[in-house]
């Protein structure tokens, strides 16, 4: 298929980019996840490394960093939080000082077990009126924007 440039800088519009509608869409998703999970008191942010440690199987800071696409510092600080909430520990590992465990706490599971519910709420709501073929074809289309941004990342493009 020939590449088609379907955006010229000299006629963008924001309001029309795939860019801006996409960012539109994660913010008002996450604010409705936010409120599905408020009696959790997890914010946007919270919920998704504690969902990975729950579901990812992730046990060190950095594997958790790597997963959320955070960097250490910010890692370090998220972890500050979610441990003042009693929602997870770090333990640093016995053989070697470097490496810190991050565990779930009870609490921590119970919350993280809470995430599917809201996800799956706010998703469904977001693509009401959509028909099951509308929907395949949609993670068709992001899939795929997906796989050309890995390219670019990689220098493919």
């Amino acid at each position: 298929m020939p590449d088609v440039s379907l955006y010229s800088a000299q006629y963008y519009r924001t309001e029309e980019s795939m860019v801006y509608t996409m960012r539109q869409i994660l913010n008002g998703v996450a604010h409705q996840i936010e409120v599905q999970l408020a009696h959790t008191e997890l914010t946007n942010a919270q919920w998704f490394p504690l969902f990975k440690l729950h579901k990812c199987k992730v046990s060190t800071a950095s594997e958790l960093a790597r997963e959320c696409r955070l960097d250490a510092g910010a890692m370090t600080r998220m972890l500050d939080r979610l441990e003042a909430k009693d929602l997870c520990r770090r333990v640093r590992s016995a053989s070697d000082r470097r490496v810190v465990n991050i565990t779930l706490t009870e609490e921590g599971r119970a919350a993280a077990a809470e995430i599917p519910r809201a996800l799956t709420q706010v998703e469904n709501a977001c693509l009401s009126g959509f028909s099951a073929n509308e929907f395949e074809a949609l993670k068709g289309f992001l899939r795929r924007i997906l796989a050309n941004g890995q390219a670019l990342d990689r220098g493919h493009v």
